[in-house]
């Protein structure tokens, strides 16, 4: 199986920054794309950024040039730099990633942390 661990959530007053970070363990044969997704309390999940194993990144329009996705494919890991953060930004941040595990390939997700903004 392919664990996705997450951490870096926190409480931060708006205009701050936080560190994300999803380092992915198991039996991993390959990973691919490794994303960010959030979910605000009473809102479905949405996508945040994601980025390829060759480097490429997408971002959604609310957070671009304020959010930053990289990883380290040496330690299987992606992180999610977020500067200049809202109250809005507040939500539950999930790890996403597409790997070929011992099942095959498919999506795998964290179990989520907690980025709570205060005004």
């Amino acid at each position: 199986q392919v664990q996705l661990v997450e951490s870096g959530g926190g409480l931060v007053q708006a205009g701050g920054s936080l560190r994300l970070s999803c380092a992915a363990s198991g039996s991993i044969f390959s990973i691919g794309a490794m994303g960010w997704y959030r979910q605000a309390p009473g809102r479905v999940r949405e996508w945040v950024a994601t980025i390829l194993n060759i480097g490429s990144t997408n971002y959604a329009d609310s957070v671009k040039g304020r959010f930053t996705i990289s990883r380290d494919n040496a330690k299987n890991t992606v992180y999610l730099q977020m500067n200049s953060l809202k109250p809005q930004d507040t939500a539950v941040y999930y790890c996403n990633t597409n790997a070929h595990g011992p099942g095959g390939v498919r999506d795998y997700w964290g179990q989520g942390t907690q980025v709570t903004v205060s005004s």
